[in-house]
């Protein structure tokens, strides 16, 4: 053994480099938490929502077991134009399962509502010096944080959990938000619910639902930054398309 290895394995032993352990599975926290709840007496949850479309699996699979409110507040939403029609478009796919659930079609319990106020400028106060990294990165990561911290300050009495749609998101780092869900949830003495939403095909089934129900799915994440990095991928590909078929 080499001087450089000895040291380099006396530093790792000797806990100054820390070692990886496994990655948590957020799906199976939520699993056994689920696992638990009795269904005479439902807790109750209060869920950020992004969309319609990332919400409708979410809702499907948690109404049987919880008693939701959705708390719709994206302040990264541009223009208000799209912000208006995301938000109308959640109010509708609820008040169908809604319909689904009081008629009997569909089992779970009714889903409740709450909008908080558009305000851009807090985004755009949250992301300032990271507006030109791209998506996935920091700026995202406090995007995440402006909007969960805002949903535990609207959780306030009567509320056993909180969480958020985004993780069923491929393109959301869903461990990322769950360590931002957990770290907030300390900072006021919550209870945060553990997901990801994308595992056991739920990513697939809001594509299904979205089609059921006619959801309008958008194409960028929602605030301009994401819109001028989508649309410029997009003129990209275009690009691409045309020289490979000159």
């Amino acid at each position: 053994m080499t001087a450089g290895s000895f040291s380099f394995l006396n530093i790792l032993f000797c806990g100054k480099i820390p070692l990886m352990g496994p990655k948590k599975n957020y799906q199976s926290e939520l699993d056994k938490i689920i696992k638990k709840i009795n269904i005479e007496q439902p807790p109750t949850l209060m869920i950020h929502a992004c969309c319609a479309p990332c919400s409708s699996y979410c809702l499907e699979y948690l109404c049987k077991y919880f008693k939701i409110t959705v708390y719709y507040y994206n302040p990264n939403i541009s223009p208000s134009e799209e912000y208006r029609k995301r938000v109308d478009e959640e109010k509708r796919l609820i008040a169908a399962l809604n319909s689904e659930i009081i008629w009997g079609e569909r089992q779970g319990h009714p889903i409740g509502i709450r909008e908080g106020n558009y305000e851009p400028s807090r985004f755009y106060e949250a992301v300032r010096g990271f507006e030109n990294l791209g998506e996935g990165s920091e700026r995202c990561f406090r995007c995440f944080e402006l909007r969960l911290r805002k949903t535990a300050e609207a959780m306030g009495e009567g509320y056993d959990y909180f969480t958020t749609t985004l993780t069923i998101s491929p393109l959301k780092n869903a461990e990322k938000l769950n360590e931002i869900g957990e770290k907030i949830a300390e900072e006021y003495d919550l209870n945060w619910l553990p997901s990801d939403f994308k595992k056991k095909e739920g990513y697939k089934r809001s594509i299904e639902l979205s089609e059921k129900y006619g959801l309008y799915r958008q194409d960028y994440c929602g605030c301009t930054f994401s819109k001028f990095e989508r649309e410029a991928d997009k003129a990209r590909k275009e690009l691409q398309n045309y020289e490979e078929t000159t």
